[in-house]
């Protein structure tokens, strides 16, 4: 399966810089497998004890929740693109049931990049593209947005 961008592109057009969701999506699933193992590590230090079935249970359920988790973000991540073409911006989200936003870079009136203190020090923010005529459109935790949106602005 190839990516969209390369079935969407039109004679003379170029990508010009592509982005995903950024990678912080993980976090959440990687702490809950952390706290799994320490569990599962703090269990073997007790012998035959009611709090080593508590701990080797709660450690099973951890993992389970942090594998969901990490695939679920693996998931997002693997069906999200994010493009800037010489002509057009466009962005793809979803795997059987797809929502596609593209617009021309004449149409563009402004970009606006929202970030928390946590995503201007890791790279991840939200971005707003307004277009003349067309409405606006949110892409929500995209990596590098400010660069996303130099290349949008510069053409």
């Amino acid at each position: 399966m190839g990516r969209y961008i390369d079935e969407v592109l039109q004679p003379g057009e170029r990508v010009r810089y592509s982005t995903t969701i950024h990678g912080i999506i993980y976090v959440p699933g990687v702490v809950c497998l952390a706290l799994a193992v320490a569990a599962f590590v703090a269990s073997r230090s007790f012998q035959g004890d009611g709090l080593t079935l508590l701990l080797l249970g709660g450690s099973a359920v951890l993992a389970a929740i942090g594998a969901i988790l990490v695939l679920r973000a693996w998931f997002w991540r693997w069906t999200v693109e994010t493009d800037v073409t010489t002509m057009r911006v466009v962005h793809k989200e979803g795997f059987i049931k797809r929502r596609t936003f593209e617009m021309n870079l004449d149409k563009v009136e402004s970009v606006d990049v929202d970030q928390s203190i946590a995503g201007r020090i890791f790279g991840w923010g939200d971005v707003t593209i307004r277009g003349v005529g067309e409405g606006e459109e949110r892409i929500r935790m995209i990596g590098s947005p400010l660069e996303f949106r130099n290349h949008i602005t510069a053409h």
